[in-house]
């Protein structure tokens, strides 16, 4: 009781009575064609509440009534975003048409339940009113100044305390009428099977793209950091000022091309509606050689079979592994010897990263970091496979990846 009694300091009781009123103007719509209002019998009544139904139900065939309702239904049976009381729970209320026969089956009991609720509540609310102006009267000394159901007897100052009562007693009833027809909404207009398997596969692609831009993210600062970390260390030892200027020449590259990635990854977070710039593909890989190179690792590549025919998705992708291949070495082994092989066959796209293993660097791939689990991740999400691990006295990195 203490909750209903808080609930009529609440805006969004209100705005559900007039959500129950507006549902009866289509039962008195059809009773001023037939029977008509004028002195209705309680059959003339019985009536009045059968007549739309058969409307109801051809109107529910609509399949954008559904939506209708279900946007009349969110706006006025639930809290607003800035209502008191409000407890941010997501409505539950479908706000898309029609797609099935079953969506078409809820959204008629609904409106027919929405058309007789709002007959009882509208005649409710007139005989409640009606009542409350006669005590008024009646303290007054005149109680037929309104013609309610029940007549006041008698008049006197009393009445006068009497008067608010039926409104109270009006506005508790319309509060849990309308806490009840939230209830019905969330189940007759609420998602259908459909709706949720297509919410739940939203998600998961929203979840994809989150974790295929963190990806994106820690290969290509990755790079760049751990190249400009070699080039820096190595200019330092090596104590040449040309060497110097060259690793400063590949830093600065190195960095642009980092941020160009990084605003590219910024301009899809924030889903500006412009184009983001386009991803680098195998055809770039001389751009990773070179820095590579610029390092001071000595990188032999071998590239078989047309690349530029590689599927696009494919392309991207076997970029990244090679770029992420490369950090790899250089982070754990050094500017050591490197060789690279690029193989286009007939269905199948191979990559092989090879580096040899010094006795005093530790062995590339097996520390800490994500660098293997994501390319292992990058390979399997297109159909291939990563493997990593020795191979005499290297460390041998393969990809497999299928062009269809």
């Amino acid at each position: 009781m203490p909750g209903l009694l808080l609930s009529l300091t609440y805006a969004v009781t209100y705005t559900r009575w007039l959500h129950l009123l507006v549902g009866a103007i289509v039962p008195f719509a059809c009773a001023l064609v037939y029977p008509g209002l004028i002195d209705p019998s309680p059959a003339d009544w019985l009536l009045i509440a059968v007549l739309p139904v058969p409307l109801a139900l051809i109107a529910a065939l609509v399949p954008s009534v559904r939506r209708s309702e279900g946007l009349q239904a969110r706006l006025m049976l639930f809290p607003g975003p800035y209502a008191r009381g409000r407890t941010g729970e997501d409505p539950g209320v479908s706000t898309v048409s029609s797609a099935s026969w079953s969506d078409r089956a809820r959204t008629g009991v609904w409106l027919v339940l929405r058309l007789e609720t709002g007959l009882v509540i509208a005649l409710l609310t007139r005989e409640l009113w009606t009542l409350a102006l006669s005590l008024a009267g009646a303290a007054a000394g005149d109680p037929d100044v309104a013609d309610p159901f029940l007549r006041v007897p008698a008049t006197g100052w009393g009445y006068g305390l009497l008067a608010p009562v039926p409104v109270l007693v009006l506005i508790v009833v319309t509060a849990g009428t309308g806490a009840l027809m939230a209830r019905a909404a969330r189940r007759l207009l609420g998602p259908s099977v459909r709706e949720r398997l297509s919410e739940l596969e939203k998600r998961a692609e929203r979840l994809l793209e989150r974790d295929h831009i963190a990806r994106e993210l820690h290969d290509s600062l990755g790079h760049a950091l751990t190249l400009a970390v070699v080039q820096a260390g190595a200019a330092r030892t090596a104590g040449d000022p040309q060497f110097t200027d060259r690793a400063l020449e590949a830093i600065e590259e190195t960095g642009r091309a980092a941020l160009e990635d990084l605003d590219r990854v910024l301009l899809v977070l924030r889903e500006s509606g412009r184009p983001a710039a386009a991803r680098p593909t195998l055809g770039d890989a001389g751009r990773l050689l070179d820095s590579a190179r610029s390092s001071g690792a000595r990188v032999d590549a071998e590239v078989t079979g047309p690349v530029e025919l590689v599927p696009a998705a494919v392309s991207r992708e076997a970029y990244r592994m090679l770029q992420e291949g490369l950090t790899n070495v250089l982070r754990h082994a050094g500017p050591v010897p490197v060789g690279m092989r690029i193989a286009v066959e007939k269905a199948w796209l191979r990559l092989e990263i090879r580096n040899p293993l010094p006795g005093t660097a530790p062995v590339a791939g097996t520390g800490g970091g994500r660098g293997l689990r994501g390319i292992r991740e990058r390979a399997a999400l297109l159909g291939g496979e990563a493997r990593a691990g020795r191979d005499g006295g290297q460390w041998l990195l393969r990809v497999d990846l299928p062009l269809r």
